[in-house]
């Protein structure tokens, strides 16, 4: 699967496990990610790709180019895991 700037993972370890992120890119086996709160499209969280699950939803380059709306959009997906 070719990954890219707006896919939405979520994080299979570490204290974030269970939550959902955006990539913002991808270098070598590391995935920069954010969720426009905690980690901001500025200064996006690095993790191994190994450590993240991968969605099929991508995010339209609108909502990864606003903090707030990222963090909509994330949100809706962490609200939709824990219902389960």
């Amino acid at each position: 699967m070719r990954f890219r700037r707006g896919t939405v993972a979520a994080s299979k370890a570490g204290h974030d496990k269970g939550s959902f992120f955006a990539v913002v890119r991808i270098e070598d086996d590391l995935a920069y990610i954010a969720d426009g709160k905690g980690r901001r499209l500025s200064d996006p969280k690095r993790k191994k790709l190994i450590h993240l699950a991968f969605t099929d939803t991508v995010l339209s380059e609108q909502i990864m180019n606003d903090d707030s709306k990222l963090s909509e959009a994330i949100d809706s997906f962490n609200k939709r895991s824990r219902a389960f």
